[in-house]
């Protein structure tokens, strides 16, 4: 039953990407390209989540973020000492010492590999072997494949010297995929709180989804001389000049999302208790929940669990994926959710992204301190852009509960 549920929830979703599109005709020619697509992330998804080889690649990036973990352990604990292996009467430790400060660590080797050049390598053939295949333009498919890995804020320096001639097109496709993936720098502190590899499994399907969407929602095509990328020129620095840097912006990183949780969890329980007083005990992520259990259904959820998963779906969407991890995990104060085992494959696939209220301003953001007037257009399709890569978890979170 599950599967025709599953079938018929990816149709709805496919048919919400595609109704606001105005060019038929040019959605003709990419309807090849969307089936592609399609069937590249079951293939995928299948690899990933159900073949040995799948389970010994993600096995191996869990391992080796659980070692990087440990390590970062190692300069957290010479920092605060016995804070960081402080279990309160739960046995709960201390998030962001456990959970976020190793974010540091991961930021300085990215550094590192982008000063050894080797990071500038996989951007640039896994962005034009996922041009061919997704019969994007060349800047798109290397900026998707950049945006997973340096950050969707960050990615946007890669090309600030293009970035004020971007048409509203290709802005558009450009900050969806930025909002679709998410930055490696963070993917250990996402291993730390759900299963790795339904982390591994949503940041390639969404890779393939953001595309989907974007080629439904908002189908372009551009001159073949226009059609061109050069990779960025790197900012000549010592080698520990680079380290410095980013060490320091692991930080910022950290420390931005520790404020982000502390305000968010804490207008959540405010607005939750305003709720419960005013409507006999129902919390606003009860309300959310109700909303969002009909689209919890069509992603193959069973239907006793839409209210619980759709509640995680709308908190991550008006909050971040953080707030909604730590409501799914041990973390959670309540203890952690019980959920089938594709209630839990479909969540943790969606919860897996960007796509929320708060990435819409720092996506703008970015892009206008290095080009005013593109970052004032991102502004203005902000809704449409979290629409679109809402859409891609969906898609995503779809394909996984097909395949559980």
């Amino acid at each position: 039953m599950h599967v025709i549920v599953g079938v018929f929830g990816l149709v709805v979703f496919l048919l919400l990407a595609y109704l606001p599109t105005r060019n038929v005709a040019l959605l003709k020619k990419k309807a090849p390209y969307i089936a592609g697509m399609l069937a590249i992330q079951f293939v995928l998804g299948l690899i990933m989540l159900k073949t040995p080889v799948g389970k010994f690649v993600i096995d191996g990036l869990s391992a080796g973020f659980k070692h990087l973990l440990s390590y970062a352990h190692a300069g957290t604990a010479f920092v605060f000492g016995g804070l960081v292996d402080f279990k309160d009467e739960n046995g709960g430790t201390p998030f962001f010492l456990n959970v976020l400060t190793p974010i540091i660590l991961i930021s300085a080797l990215i550094g590192i590999l982008q000063f050894v050049k080797v990071l500038p390598l996989i951007i640039k053939y896994l962005g034009l072997a996922l041009s061919k295949i997704t019969g994007m333009p060349k800047l798109e498919s290397f900026n998707s494949v950049s945006s997973a890995i340096i950050g969707q804020s960050e990615n946007f320096i890669a090309i600030k010297k293009i970035l004020p001639t971007l048409s509203a097109d290709r802005l558009y496709t450009l900050s969806a995929s930025a909002m679709s993936t998410v930055s490696m720098s963070i993917v250990g502190s996402y291993m730390a709180m759900i299963q790795p590899k339904y982390v591994v499994a949503a940041i390639v399907l969404n890779l393939f989804g953001a595309f989907i969407v974007v080629s439904l929602l908002s189908p372009y095509e551009i001159e073949p001389e226009e059609d061109v990328f050069a990779a960025p020129e790197q900012k000549k620095q010592s080698f520990f000049e680079m380290l410095g840097e980013y060490i320091l912006d692991g930080a910022k990183v950290a420390l931005t999302v520790a404020a982000m949780l502390i305000g968010f969890v804490a207008l959540m329980a405010l607005v939750n208790g305003l709720f419960a007083a005013l409507f006999g005990g129902t919390t606003f992520q009860d309300v959310l929940g109700y909303v969002f259990a009909p689209l919890a259904w069509l992603t193959g959820v069973p239907w006793s669990e839409c209210t619980t998963v759709g509640s995680l779906m709308a908190t991550k969407l008006v909050t971040n994926e953080f707030v909604a991890m730590l409501s799914f995990t041990e973390q959670n104060p309540g203890g952690p959710l019980v959920l089938s085992a594709r209630g839990e494959a479909i969540i943790q696939t969606f919860l897996v992204s960007f796509a929320n209220f708060s990435s819409i301003g720092i996506i703008a953001g970015a892009a206008k301190s290095l080009a005013p007037d593109q970052g004032d257009q991102i502004a203005k399709f902000g809704l449409k852009l979290l629409y679109g890569a809402t859409l891609v978890s969906f898609i995503s979170a779809t394909v996984v509960g097909l395949i559980s």
